[in-house]
């Protein structure tokens, strides 16, 4: 891998030096991105609870020296990631003398290099316009923003998801079997930055499958391929190793969450795989609808019902013309599925996979699908979208082209007028800063217990800067109170006053502090915090 980049690199000071016009438009595209991304990161970006929580682990493994065997809880399904991604942005927050910030950063640039390699996927798969077009509109969309902005598992997917896609392609269509060593890495990423990653093992598991077939007559490629396929898969495994030696001591729960999840519990997941079939349409523009059109509907429309059956008709139709070169008594079902192989055939054939695969796994999926549910796809609607554009530039008539044109600039400006940046800041870290300091400050130094009342937040923003500044915060254990009950309990509502009950919420936080009355109140940042102490 060390030789390849070095090469690469290499390869980019040649390449900036004979195409000097290419490289001024990538760096502006980029530019473009980081501005979108950095601008105000620190007001802009979310930290509530999950982000706390985050923060609180990687601290506490930074300065206590905590071993991490299990990363973040999933939302459904009672299941836990693995904690690679807690490793990685430990450096992050270490640098940042422990700023949230400083892994939001982190994020940030996994996002940069995602815009980056977008444009080099594009540009190597179908050409230059299809590079810059896929990579401007990766840069500038609305929803891709958001999710690069802040310290999140998922938020990384797209960027080791499409990494993964280069690196099976390297080992498929050059035979540079080095890639599936780092494959093994950046899926073991994947998987623990969000389960639904699985979705992308059928299609690396297929152009893994290909690549042996069409190796297979030489010894000494399939040596190395075999070799290398090792070292990946036991690398992989390496990875994933914490989280199982984790579910062992934990009689595998685990393990039995997920097997419920997906095998059992039907209810969130079907078993069977054609029922989802009518429900791809609606899916591939709910997809274009919140990547590539910011939620306008018109050019969502367009997308899903021209570009998407443009692509499989270009496909389609490459790969006939290939096949006609295959003479009459040759032709055959195993003559013709060899033509995929061909770079010319082959980039479109990927991602028809890639997206065809997506599709029909999220199409099974029961539940409600959020935006970030597509991070281990992300990329490839914008590459989709490129590479029509690109067939349209190099094969069409004038007037298609100026269609396509006026097109993509309201696209643009859609996008723009969407852009996160045009609206106010949540300030989330600041507000959890000076909710903190209030309490810091009425607490004067004794044990506290805390509680959030919130419908989608709870305590880890607000704990994870007491913790930092030293204050004696507890969570309170029923197995331990004397340890962990203090004599004073402070709350956070982030509700409207009028919905605020503190001495009354179920909640195991409020409930575990027994009987109480109202001490005291303010009004900070926005939000009520109230001092409770014991009902005598």
């Amino acid at each position: 891998m060390l030789s390849y980049l070095s090469k690469l690199i290499n390869k980019i000071r040649l390449w900036i030096k004979d195409n000097p016009r290419e490289a001024f438009l990538i760096f502006i595209i980029l530019l473009i991105g980081a501005s979108f991304r950095l601008y105000r990161i620190g007001e802009y970006m979310i930290f509530l609870g999950d982000e706390g929580r985050d923060a609180i682990v990687v601290r506490r493994l930074l300065v206590n020296f905590d071993p991490i065997l299990i990363g973040p809880g999933t939302s459904i399904g009672n299941m836990y990631l693995g904690p690679l991604y807690y490793y990685m942005i430990a450096p992050a927050l270490l640098l940042a003398n422990f700023s949230p910030v400083g892994p939001s950063v982190l994020v940030t640039l996994f996002g940069i290099a995602t815009i980056f390699l977008v444009w080099m996927m594009g540009r190597e798969w179908f050409g230059n316009t299809a590079g810059m077009i896929a990579s401007f509109f990766y840069s500038i969309a609305p929803v891709v923003i958001t999710f690069s902005k802040s310290s999140w598992n998922p938020n990384i997917m797209p960027f080791f998801a499409l990494i993964s896609i280069y690196s099976i392609w390297r080992v498929w269509q050059y035979k540079e079997f080095k890639w599936l060593f780092a494959l093994g890495v950046f899926f073991a990423i994947i998987l623990q930055s969000h389960y639904l990653g699985l979705l992308l093992a059928p299609t690396l598991g297929l152009f893994w499958v290909l690549t042996y077939l069409k190796n297979r007559k030489s010894s000494s490629e399939i040596k190395n391929f075999t070799k290398y396929s090792i070292l990946g898969i036991g690398t992989f495994a390496i990875l994933m190793s914490p989280l199982v030696i984790f579910d062992a001591r934990h009689e595998w729960r685990n393990f039995g969450a997920i097997k419920l999840f997906f095998l059992e519990r039907q209810t969130t997941v079907s078993a069977r795989p054609w029922s989802g079939i009518s429900k791809i349409p609606e899916l591939i523009d709910q997809v274009n609808l919140s990547l590539l059109s910011s939620q306008n509907a018109d050019i969502s429309w367009i997308y899903t019902y021209l570009f998407y059956p443009g692509f499989i008709v270009l496909f389609l139709f490459i790969l006939l013309k290939s096949t006609r070169k295959i003479s009459p008594d040759k032709k055959s079902w195993l003559n013709i599925f060899k033509k995929l192989d061909s770079k010319y055939v082959a980039s479109y054939f990927l991602l028809v996979a890639w997206l065809g695969v997506s599709f029909v796994g999220l199409s099974l999926y029961k539940q409600h699908i959020y935006d970030h549910y597509y991070g281990f796809f992300f990329p490839a609607p914008f590459l989709l979208a490129g590479a029509v554009s690109q067939y349209v530039v190099k094969n069409s008539s004038r007037l298609v082209k100026i269609t396509l044109a006026v097109f993509l600039i309201y696209a643009v400006y859609i996008n723009l007028s969407n852009s996160p940046i045009k609206y106010s800041p949540n300030r989330q870290m600041q507000r959890a800063v000076g909710v903190a300091r209030e309490i810091q400050k009425q607490a004067n130094g004794e044990k506290f217990n805390l509680a959030v009342l919130a419908e989608r937040n709870y305590e880890d923003g607000y704990q994870y800067f007491l913790e930092k500044w030293g204050e004696p915060v507890y969570d309170i254990d029923p197995l331990k109170l004397e340890e962990t009950l203090a004599s004073q309990l402070f709350v956070v509502c982030e509700m409207p006053k009028e919905k605020c009950d503190p001495t009354h919420s179920p909640k195991a936080e409020v409930a575990n502090f027994g009987w109480s009355k109202i001490e005291e109140e303010w009004e900070v940042n926005g939000v009520t915090v109230y001092k409770l102490i014991h009902a005598q």
